[in-house]
């Protein structure tokens, strides 16, 4: 029998456009994984709510992000053609994902659902932000607002005063206030920026533990 297969022939990477779709594909489905995971990881009181929360809006946020690029390729429809497609089987993240916030958010008492949503809020603004720097958005007009929204949530906290991260903060804001709407940060400033808000962020995180 002869072989199907020439060991000859060179093996053609996929174009680029292929790879892309191919990563954004196995990212959703790690999303959902880690998501499913997570939610059962609550219900068992594995983890504290504070805990829970920031790293469920954190996947959430992801979420959004990887179908929003998805839906442009034509290549995501709903989470459920995509669990069967895929044969992906994480009940607890489709729902959670359907709610589009925490369970901390969905099902808190009424004493505790601002604090919450104050959590999940600044989360996402952390996460919003730093996803705009990582895709090299530099322009004022750009990320002015996004760090506004993240000030505003973030100053909420009653401890929030004496953490590291707000002078950080509050400095990057001043340097974007004195600049025109067109003008950009460097790329040395983009890096700065990033490392700052993601020291911030850790610092948020801890502060809730």
């Amino acid at each position: 029998m002869s072989s199907q297969f020439n060991l000859d022939e060179e093996i053609r990477p996929f174009p680029p456009n292929e790879r892309e779709r191919f990563n954004s594909l196995s990212t959703l489905y790690s999303i959902l994984v880690s998501l499913n995971f997570l939610e059962k990881a609550y219900i068992r009181d594995s983890i504290t709510p504070p805990q829970y929360t920031p790293a469920c809006t954190r996947l959430l946020a992801r979420y959004k992000t990887i179908t929003r690029l998805l839906h442009e390729q034509q290549d995501f429809r709903s989470v459920d053609a995509f669990c069967a497609e895929y044969r992906l089987d994480v009940p607890a993240a489709s729902h959670r994902v359907r709610v589009g916030v925490p369970a901390t958010v969905e099902h808190s008492a009424e004493e505790g659902i601002e604090t919450a949503k104050w959590v999940a809020e600044t989360t996402h603004n952390f996460i919003t932000i730093m996803d705009a720097l990582k895709l090299n958005l530099r322009a004022k007009d750009q990320l002015h607002h996004l760090l506004t929204d993240l000030i505003s949530s973030y100053s909420r906290f009653k401890n929030s005063g004496e953490w590291e991260g707000r002078p950080k903060i509050l400095s990057w804001l001043i340097t974007l206030n004195q600049m025109r709407a067109s003008d950009e940060i460097s790329e040395d400033q983009s890096r700065q920026m990033f490392f700052d808000l993601e020291r911030a962020y850790n610092e948020f995180f801890s502060a809730l533990g």
